[in-house]
Formats: C-alpha cells, structure tokens, sequence
C-alpha cells in the first residue's frame, strides 16, 4: 500500500499539519509479558503476532496516524546476540506484515523502520559496512512490504544515522531520521545536536529530530536548538518519564526510595515512579508545537492514553476520546445534581 492510492502519503500531511506516530512496542509488550527486557529483540513477532497487531490497533484507536512496523532492534546483531539469526528474514517479514495489515484497515501510513546497530564505532570502516549490511537487509524488505516511509532511530551516532539514511533514500522513499541523546547534549562522536540535524537534512533526509533516551522536560531544549538549523519538518518522541537537568536520561534516573534492583539501576523495568502522567504529555505536546515541531510520538513506556493524550493536545478527537475523562458523575468528586449529597460532603475525607 504506497502512496499512489488516494491516502496522502508522508510529506503531503505533514505539509497540512502534524503526524502522530505511536512508538514504545518494545516496553509495552515487556510490560504485558510478551518480550524479555535486556536484549530487547522482538520475537514476540512470531511467538504472539496477534499481541502486536492488538498494540497496532490500539495506537491508531488513541490517535496514531501511522502503523510503525516492530522492527526495531529485529536486526542482525540482536538475532546473533540471542542465537537465532535463522529468524531474521522471517522476523522482519512478520512484522511488516501485521503493520500492513492494521494500515490498510485503518487508512493510516504504513512506516518501516531501522535503528542503532550496537555494531557502529567512529572511525572504524569494518563497523560501517556490517551496519550499512545490516540497514540493506531491513530496508530492503521494507520496500517489498510497500511502505509508505522509513524511520530510522534511536541513533547515538549521528554518522551511523548518515549510513542509515543514504541507504534510505536509495529506495526513492521518504527518510525520517531520529537521534537519541544521552547524558551529554551532544552525538557520541561529539557533534551538537543542531549540527548533527542540520547535517541530516542536508544529506537528504526528509524529517530530522529527537526520539527515545529523554523525557520531555530534557528533550524540550534540545528540540529549542535544532528548529532555527533546519528546514525540514522537526521530529519529538520522547520517553514518558520525569527526566530531569541532574539525570537527563531514563537510563540515569535514580530512585531514592529503592535500591534492590537487579540491574543496580531502575532501567528499564522500574522506572514506574518516574512515568509521566498524560497531562505532562499533553503540555509537552502544546510546548513542542508551539516551537514548530511537526513529527509527533512517545517511545519507550509509552502506552495508548499517552498517545490519546497527545492527539487531544494537538486538537483531535481519536476513538478513544469516547472514554477520555468525565468526572462530572464521579460518586464522590462528580458534579452531577442527582449525585447524593451525603458521598459529595465525604469527599474531603476520601
């Protein structure tokens, strides 16, 4: 399903306002016991393929404009990492499969997607080509899906996210390139961010900006940095948690309450106190469109009402908004006249 049909494709709707782009598989399925926290690779592609075509569904009922194929960390080195490189074709062939198929049954955008290869290190040809393989095979089954984009993501190296685009654009289809920022404001071979996005764009890549790593109130100043370097539309998909200057990223938050953790840090399986709740993402949503940013989503933890959170912030009434918050008929907190007096008076001892 391209964009030759009588959907708009990518750029045409980014031209006529934002995109929402539901991210997170990899957390929510964890969450919903459905995929291993530490390696992170998606078998749950094969192993419950009804489980992510479910997720798929409801991300478009909460307000996604696109079907984001769970690819992410389906690549190569993960399958060897786990034994089971036999698996990759068929991995990726699955996934692309059960986005498909939720896409053409909503009418959203059907997106491919590659990421980080943990195999990339500056300076280092070797590293280059196994990751340029690595980007060819993903890509190349993407385009045989009949994908309307490709994303590329969660790059800490901005050069590894240059090989990844070029490989993209390749194919003729629209690229959009997200970095993930750690700790230091900057891509691990040391370029600013701004430059780092202003190198993408010129390279060819058709929508630039921040995913994963950050929650919105880290992600905010960065995403103030690079709309004045570019032209192109920007891209925000935070993380949902209370990042802040002290621990500006998920895998540095530090909780002063517990310690006992298996990992020694709350990453990634105890990061709940840290969740932002869906009004934080509502106002980060408004704050990063009033800056400009066109390209909307939530990544790792995020779930469907963060992302119903966000189409509401952007002034949408998705399905899901039939369930969004009434309170007026709430026992205790309602305002409803046929509510009994005698639980509205209790309310201050709840």
């Amino acid at each position: 399903m391209g964009t030759s049909d009588q959907r708009l494709g990518l750029l045409e709707r980014l031209a006529e306002g934002p995109v929402i782009c539901a991210e997170g598989y990899l957390f929510e399925l964890e969450r919903r016991g459905y995929l291993q926290a530490g390696a992170f690779v998606p078998e749950v592609v094969l192993e419950h393929p009804e489980e992510v075509a479910q997720l798929h569904r409801q991300f478009v009922h909460a307000g996604s404009d696109v079907v984001e194929a769970f690819t992410y960390y389906a690549h190569r080195e993960k399958l060897r990492l786990i034994g089971k490189e036999e698996l990759l074709e068929r991995l990726n062939r699955q996934a692309l499969a059960l986005a498909k198929e939720v896409a053409e049954e909503s009418g959203t955008l059907f997106a491919g997607d590659i990421c980080n290869t943990n195999v990339y290190e500056s300076g280092d040809a070797e590293a280059a080509r196994r990751a340029r393989a690595m980007f060819e095979e993903q890509v190349g089954w993407a385009v045989e899906a009949g994908v309307d984009f490709i994303v590329g993501e969660t790059f800490s190296y901005a050069e590894e996210a240059l090989i990844g685009l070029e490989v993209i654009k390749q194919t003729g289809l629209p690229a959009v390139i997200t970095l993930a920022v750690h700790r230091a404001p900057e891509t691990r071979e040391g370029w600013s961010i701004p430059e780092a996005c202003k190198r993408l764009e010129d390279a060819g890549a058709d929508v630039v900006g921040l995913n994963c790593i950050r929650g919105p109130q880290t992600m905010l100043p960065l995403l103030q940095e690079i709309m004045p370097a570019v032209d192109v539309p920007v891209a925000a998909l935070p993380v949902p948690y209370r990042t802040r200057s002290e621990e500006p990223s998920f895998q540095s938050l530090r909780d002063p309450d517990y310690e006992d953790f298996p990992s020694g840090i709350p990453f990634p399986t105890a990061l709940d106190p840290f969740t932002c709740n869906r009004y934080e993402i509502s106002d980060f949503t408004r704050e990063a469109r009033d800056l400009g940013v066109r390209y909307f989503g939530v990544c790792c933890g995020a779930a469907p009402h963060h992302i119903r959170s966000m189409a509401e912030a952007l002034g949408r009434t998705p399905p899901a908004s039939r369930y969004s918050e009434d309170m007026s008929k709430h026992v205790f907190l309602g305002s409803d006249p046929s509510l009994r007096r005698q639980n509205l008076e209790y309310r201050s001892e709840l």
